[in-house]
């Protein structure tokens, strides 16, 4: 592509994110093509910044979400190779949006897979009030899961960041169980009790090791039938903030949703199928404007430097948010995986 070309591609690039650089775009082109040939070094270095700064701002109107159903709600009227079915389950609103075809998931940002959102949830510091809507979890989880075999629970993202502790918190409330066999199991009376095993990865910074190294690693030790990762997700909607839990059966790329993409975990990765179980605990801050301004991005943000608004935002009460969100997390990952006992049994068991 010459440069003229690609010039003009960039100026009116430039015109979509910003109307007010439209007007002057083409004036600009004129001068360029009549300067080119004296200052060739000096607009070659002017045009690569301006290429740099259009691409700045576009990734600023990126409206980041980890959500299937926001991404689906983005898209206009229905689409092929993309299902969406809604019902109500323990009072809880769920949504299940199949992504079918390659076409499908390039639109709504999605591998081709199941992805499930339970909206609605009930937050309390004793999830013992809220049994039915984690029993409901619970069942959606199941159908995501092998029927046998062992699986291993991983809980991501860093628990010195309050937003971003819902995986290693999560892990205080699975019910461990790999260790507990042969006289152990009769001892206590927990026979039938299937196989689990529970790990907090951490982040690279702390531990020197990618969450997806770590988990290749203990799964070719302990060589479960799935493995199940439990992460803190990015929202389009403040309202969804906390109450909403989102399951995929295509895996998980951790800090995807702020813009920090880490190595994918999923069943080309991990050699199993790793389902996804999420809550949304932060939203980007351009997204937020997008939002709150009908879906019409400011024209005066639009024109300010993509760090103005590489913020997340969380709610007020992120603290108890996290803590009620993992133990609501946990309990549902247990009655998904220990059918055979009830749940004041698991609830005793964990607590």
């Amino acid at each position: 592509m010459s440069i003229f070309a690609l010039t003009a591609i960039i100026l009116l690039l430039k015109g979509a994110v910003n109307k007010h650089f439209c007007r002057k775009s083409f004036r600009i082109y004129f001068i360029f093509v009549i300067s080119y040939g004296q200052q060739k070094a000096k607009i070659e270095t002017a045009v690569s910044g301006l290429y740099l700064q259009i691409f700045d701002e576009v990734r600023v109107l990126e409206i980041r979400t980890d959500l299937a159903i926001e991404n689906t709600e983005v898209q206009k009227g229905g689409m092929e190779g993309l299902s969406v079915e809604e019902y109500s389950l323990a009072d809880i609103r769920v949504t299940c949006v199949e992504v079918q075809t390659p076409q499908a998931a390039e639109l709504v940002r999605k591998p081709i897979g199941r992805y499930v959102t339970a909206e609605g949830m009930n937050l309390t510091e004793d999830f013992r009030n809220v049994r039915e809507q984690i029993e409901g979890l619970a069942k959606e989880i199941r159908k995501m899961l092998p029927q046998e075999g062992a699986v291993l629970v991983a809980g991501l993202g860093n628990r010195a960041i309050t937003a971003d502790a819902l995986g290693a918190k999560s892990i205080g409330h699975i019910l461990a169980t790999r260790h507990i066999q042969g006289n152990l199991a009769e001892s206590t009376g927990l026979k039938g009790l299937r196989s689990v095993a529970a790990v907090a990865a951490g982040v690279l910074g702390e531990t020197g090791l990618e969450a997806a190294e770590m988990l290749w690693g203990l799964t070719e030790v302990i060589r479960p039938a799935a493995v199940i990762a439990v992460d803190a997700l990015t929202a389009r909607s403040m309202e969804r903030l906390g109450n909403t839990v989102q399951l995929g059966n295509t895996g998980i790329v951790p800090g995807s949703g702020v813009g920090n993409h880490r190595y994918p975990l999923n069943e080309e990765t991990l050699g199993v199928p790793v389902i996804a179980v999420g809550v949304p605990t932060v939203v980007d801050a351009a997204t937020l404007v997008y939002d709150l301004s009908g879906g019409r991005f400011p024209e005066e943000a639009a024109g300010k430097s993509s760090d103005s608004l590489h913020m997340t935002v969380t709610p007020r009460n992120i603290d108890a948010v996290t803590d009620r969100a993992a133990k609501l997390v946990g309990m549902a990952i247990n009655c998904a995986l220990q059918p055979e006992y009830d749940f004041d049994t698991l609830a005793a068991l964990v607590s």
